[in-house]
């Protein structure tokens, strides 16, 4: 008996904790250069990221995935949807080969039926529902119907009239698809997918969306938007959008749909036209994006009900056609870096981009050698740091320049005082990065050495030997400020005296 309350404790445990709120990220794989699927797991359990959506059924990675832990939405590709949308059997082969045949030691948790089929493939359009059934019956077929839901994921362009929510509904003329596809959800236990982009609703709005409604920023009751309808009031995009799908899900008697975000995020580099896809946007949109999900705030129609949400994504995909700003929506590059070091300061373990535990102080690219020199002789001197590894055939003599030697200073004094970012600026000439400067036998204070494993926190297994981080750096204000201060100080009474 014991025994049987034992395993009903964790039973509800375990289901309570599927119900959190979560966030996760997409995988693409336009990229020239692809981390191989260890890689890109590797990365994954370093930064503490537990839900991916892969754009297939990719065998290295779901058997990278195995024995992990992570959840993993598997989806069916566009260009397979008529095939399965028209034959049960073609669907039934479809999960023997891409689901059972890897789930239970692959945690796969749902599968997307295509991607935004309604507005890039109306043509399959009248499939979409059928292939979704087809795919759900296979499931039942083995006994995972419970286990692994079916949807798929839906441009929020199919919403109508989306501000104010409460007058939203979905284009009427996607009726005869969504209907009985919002059936079939509600008859599953299934969740509507959403992708969400504030970033092209901003672009495409002509200046009536203030920036800071896109980006999450904090907004005073009087910038909020209002409902007139309903008097609520919303302070970003993404919040009324969600809405803006549960009240046109309302309106066609659908009411106990989940919804999930499949898709958002933000450019982190554009055209000349983009001005607005910039690192600090896409930094501040995804950080204030992750605060809002993981605290359960929820959105004003459903407070308290979080909307789990997946980033777009992993990695910058420099093979994307179109724009510039297509190619840079990741938070990574293909050597596991940081594009932008995320603002989560005390938000937990999930992206552990933004945490201390692994980061390093570098000379800042392009500083004055001279205002180098003198904070690495003041880094040498009053700042106590053992240099002697930078003397003549130490580990650290080479290369023999004063960038490289007031790296390794800086980056010693920066661990010796705790890593705080008041302990790397030496007068504006150091940043931080997550980019472990450590090279042949000269290996920086916090390294994890480079024999192959993990360099840093942030990359699996790569050979990247640089200083320069490509994300945004933090700055603070430390010693050698004052310090210069002192001797500005004694220089100017000695002067005027």
């Amino acid at each position: 008996m014991a025994l049987l309350v034992l395993l009903l404790f964790l039973a509800v445990a375990q289901a309570t904790a599927d119900e959190d709120p979560y966030i996760g990220v997409n995988i693409g794989t336009d990229l020239s250069d692809m981390p191989h699927p260890t890689q890109v797991v590797a990365l994954l359990k370093a930064q503490q990221i537990r839900h991916v959506r892969l754009y297939n059924a990719d065998r290295g990675m779901l058997v990278a995935l195995a024995n992990t832990g992570i959840r993993v939405m598997v989806s069916i590709p566009n260009e397979q949807l008529l095939g399965i949308g028209q034959s049960n059997s073609t669907a039934a082969n479809w999960v023997s080969r891409n689901i059972v045949a890897y789930y239970p030691a692959t945690n796969i948790t749902a599968i997307c039926v295509g991607s935004e089929v309604l507005t890039t493939l109306p043509n399959a359009a009248p499939v979409l529902v059928n292939a979704m059934k087809f795919i759900h019956s296979a499931l039942v077929a083995s006994n995972l119907d419970n286990q692994i839901k079916v949807s798929s994921p839906l441009s929020s362009s199919v919403i109508l009239d989306s501000f104010p929510p409460s007058q939203a509904f979905f284009n009427r003329s996607w009726n005869p698809v969504l209907v009985p596809m919002l059936n079939f959800l509600q008859s599953s236990g299934s969740f509507l997918m959403l992708n969400i982009y504030p970033y092209y609703d901003y672009m495409q709005s002509n200046g009536v969306i203030p920036p800071d409604y896109a980006l999450f920023k904090p907004l005073s009751p009087t910038k909020e938007a209002v409902d007139a309808n309903t008097l609520v009031h919303y302070s970003n995009v993404f919040d009324a959008t969600v809405d803006a799908a549960y009240f046109a899900m309302a309106f066609l008697n659908f009411t106990n749909i989940p919804a999930i975000v499949t898709e958002t995020g933000w450019p982190s580099k554009g055209d000349s036209n983009e001005p607005d896809a910039t690192l600090e946007n896409a930094n501040t949109y995804n950080s204030n994006l992750i605060r809002h999900v993981m605290n359960k705030t929820g959105t004003p129609k459903r407070p308290g009900i979080a909307v789990s949400t997946y980033i777009y994504e992993l990695y910058n995909e420099d093979m994307k056609p179109g724009p510039i700003s297509e190619k840079n929506w990741g938070l990574f590059d293909a050597n596991g870096d940081p594009i932008y070091i995320l603002h989560l300061t005390g938000s937990g373990s999930l992206l552990a981009n933004d945490t201390t535990n692994q980061t390093y102080c570098t000379a800042k690219d392009g500083a004055d050698p001279k205002m180098l020199q003198a904070a690495l002789d003041w880094a040498c001197g009053p700042g106590k740091v053992d240099c002697s590894p930078l003397l003549q055939g130490k580990p650290c003599y080479e290369p023999d320049n004063v960038i490289a030697h007031a790296t390794y200073a800086f980056d010693t004094y920066y661990h010796r005082m705790g890593k705080t970012s008041d302990a790397c600026d030496f007068n504006g000439v150091a940043d931080i990065t997550t980019t472990d400067p450590s090279h042949g036998s000269c290996i920086f204070p916090g390294s994890l050495g480079r024999n192959g494993t993990m360099v840093n926190i942030t990359a699996p297994s790569m050979n990247s030997t640089s200083s320069d981080s490509p994300g945004q750096n933090f700055y603070g204000r430390g010693g050698f400020t004052s310090i210069l201060v002192l001797i500005k100080v004694i220089v100017w009474s000695v002067i005027f005296s």
